[in-house]
């Protein structure tokens, strides 16, 4: 997937860094003012008197004539290097879902894969202190829903972030972290190698400038981008007092969907979930569950996959490779990684291949990454 190139002319990013970075001048406001001016060179040219009359304060008009802020000299200098890019609203490849809520970030800090962002995505949250099984369990969804052909979008937090973040790379596919830093950061500092990973092969992405640190009330913000990118937000395994909840909630107001797993009565890690399925969310027991409720966008990225990825072959049998994988498989509970094991496959083919069998009927999954042949 194509890349777009990282501005080359720095007057246009410039002049939105400035805005951006005044003081008193947020999502709301700018917008405001691109309804009186015909862009950001044109509101940074106009007039205090003209400013004024766009209904800018006083300080905030101040706020503009700062333009050698070290912000902005630093936000240039990130934008200059490789695989950086800033995307505006004004942008082509700003992602048009992230569009929709009533307050879009005005620019988006990209280190990657920028054209990504404007993929089908699901986001997937969860406890930062997941149990053994939710942990495993968040890498065997996001497994397969990305073999399925949706981008698994999530925190870069510990715990089902991380987990969610390993699936999708296990699947050979790209994968998104929203981040409440800049992205000359990497917070937690222990994710710096999975954060390489996910830049390599997907999208490092943030509202704040180079340089911000990891402050409580960023995340917050944060979350509303990872529900924002996203066709729907799954949670894994949350507490009461869980801040996945508040990524639910925001994408229950933005109109998106919401799915829970639920978990054992006895879970206190589980009750976050099972409120969410009092209060309406779908109640997930399979990858199949979210791919039928997310509609025909999520529905066109499985047939497209299933287009190349068929389990049969011109005269309707199962494919060889397919049959192979069930001989393999017995009709004991096998783990996937022992089936990566005898079939010689990597784990994104195994992967892929049992989403596609689970879905025609051959095999069940169980938690933990186990399953069983059916047929």
């Amino acid at each position: 997937m194509a890349t777009p190139s990282s501005q080359s002319a720095p007057d246009p990013a410039r002049d939105w860094l400035v805005l951006h970075h005044a003081a008193g001048i947020g999502g709301r406001t700018l917008r405001l003012l691109l309804d009186s001016f015909s862009g950001p060179s044109a509101i940074l040219a106009a007039t205090g008197t003209q400013l004024s009359a766009a209904g800018l304060s006083r300080p905030a008009i101040e706020a503009l004539r700062e333009s050698d802020s070290p912000g902005v000299a630093s936000d240039l200098a990130w934008l200059q290097q490789p695989g950086n890019h800033i995307l505006t609203w004004q942008h082509p490849h700003y992602p048009p879902l992230l569009k929709q809520l009533p307050d879009p970030p005005p620019l988006l800090y990209v280190h990657g894969d920028a054209t990504l962002l404007s993929e089908p995505q699901l986001a997937m949250v969860g406890s930062r202190n997941p149990s053994a099984s939710g942990q495993q369990t968040a890498t065997d969804f996001a497994r397969h829903l990305a073999a399925a052909g949706l981008v698994v979008t999530s925190g870069l937090a510990l715990g089902i972030d991380t987990a969610s973040h390993q699936g999708a790379l296990d699947a050979g596919t790209a994968t998104i972290a929203v981040m409440g830093t800049g992205l000359d950061r990497v917070y937690p500092a222990s994710n710096r190698d999975l954060a390489r990973r996910i830049a390599e092969r997907g999208a490092l992405v943030s509202e704040f400038p180079t340089g911000t640190p990891p402050l409580a009330e960023n995340f917050p913000r944060r979350n509303r981008i990872i529900s924002g990118l996203s066709l729907g937000t799954l949670v894994v395994e949350a507490a009461l007092r869980s801040g996945s909840l508040i990524s639910a909630r925001l994408a229950a107001e933005q109109g998106r969907e919401v799915f829970a797993i639920p978990g054992s009565i006895h879970n206190p890690l589980a009750r976050g979930c099972h409120l969410l399925i009092r209060q309406g969310a779908k109640l997930v027991e399979t990858a199949h569950d979210v791919i039928d409720e997310l509609g025909p966008l999520a529905s066109a990225c499985q047939s497209d996959r299933a287009d190349t990825d068929t389990p049969r072959d011109e005269s309707g049998q199962l494919a060889e490779e397919y049959t192979q994988l069930l001989e393999n498989m017995g009709f004991d509970p096998v783990p996937i990684d022992r089936l990566v094991t005898m079939s010689g496959l990597t784990p994104a083919e195994v992967s892929s291949m049992l989403l596609q069998l689970e879905m025609d009927g051959h095999v069940a999954s169980s938690p933990g990454g186990i399953y069983n042949r059916l047929k």
